[in-house]
């Protein structure tokens, strides 16, 4: 699912090419994407609102990436995003 942002204006070229269904969401409905406003929380933790990305640096951003992709998610049965993606590569071989 996707929301409305006109990052996704070439859409139905992207689903041609790839052949995944897009699904777009309703304005306003942050219900219907459980997952990415889960995500955004998880990132108000590193960056709270209003953080100045200026001051930012690379080692905090590697950081951050780092405890949040060997965090385990419940939509990922528990499992953290690094283990889920090596599951998936493992299937690609």
């Amino acid at each position: 699912m996707v929301d409305n942002g006109k990052e996704f204006a070439a859409h139905k070229a992207m689903r041609a090419e790839s052949k995944v269904p897009v699904y777009f969401v309703h304005p306003h409905s942050p219900w219907e994407r459980p997952t990415n406003e889960n995500t955004n929380g998880l990132l108000r933790e590193f960056f709270p609102k209003y953080t100045s990305f200026l001051t930012v640096t690379q080692e905090h951003l590697d950081y951050a990436i780092h405890l949040f992709n060997n965090r385990p998610q419940k939509c990922l049965n528990w499992k953290t995003p690094y283990q889920a993606l090596a599951e998936e590569l493992l299937h690609l071989v």
